[in-house]
């Protein structure tokens, strides 16, 4: 598994009011400090961000948890701590791709093993009323990594650098996948009027 580079975030942006709080250097913070931190300031986009890639938000919330579990479980081995946050979006987007895998291995076997019902479930109720959206339709009907390219530049609003990063691609890669996405994205929207 290739090593990846990250910009480095603060783990702590200053609170709403203008207050300025001070805090000790996050490579001095013990692991429940600086996971309560990062948590606190980063656990919802974290979620968002899990549940454009998965279209799942109660699986999002606990890939993302799980996230945070073994950022604490790696604290004291983490080299530079002020890339937590590069190491949870990793994390979140592995993890994201891992499920998503899983998800249709398993769809793969329920589709042989028995014939779909004709009766549809309160899950797959609730899945068409998300399909309703027409942006995130098409942003559904995009290929994987065109799909996690164009949520993590204008969703995540990460740099070119950072996404390339994040999926282990180079940044030519990532401008290839995102205008290809864009481009879908804009065409499937049209089409849609």
């Amino acid at each position: 598994m290739a090593r990846h580079h990250c910009v480095t975030t603060h783990l702590v942006s200053d609170p709403p009011g203008g207050r300025t709080m001070t805090y000790p250097e996050p490579r001095e913070w013990a692991a429940d400090e600086a996971v309560t931190h990062l948590f606190v300031a980063h656990y919802r986009p974290l979620v968002r961000l899990a549940t454009l890639l998965l279209h799942d938000q109660g699986a999002a919330e606990e890939i993302v948890q799980d996230g945070y579990v073994a950022l604490h479980g790696r604290w004291a081995r983490l080299r530079d701590a002020d890339k937590a946050l590069c190491y949870l979006r990793t994390s979140v987007v592995n993890r994201c791709r891992s499920a998503l895998r899983h998800r249709r291995v398993v769809e793969a076997h329920l589709a042989t093993a028995r014939p779909r019902a004709d009766v549809p479930s309160a899950e797959i109720g609730a899945l068409d009323l998300l399909r309703q959206d027409a942006v995130i339709t098409a942003l559904r009907a995009l290929p994987t990594r065109q799909r996690e390219a164009v949520v993590l530049r204008y969703y995540a609003e990460l740099s070119e650098a950072e996404t390339a990063a994040l999926m282990g691609v180079s940044r030519g890669a990532v401008k290839s996948h995102t205008f290809r996405g864009l481009a879908a994205l804009k065409q499937s929207l049209e089409a849609q009027r």
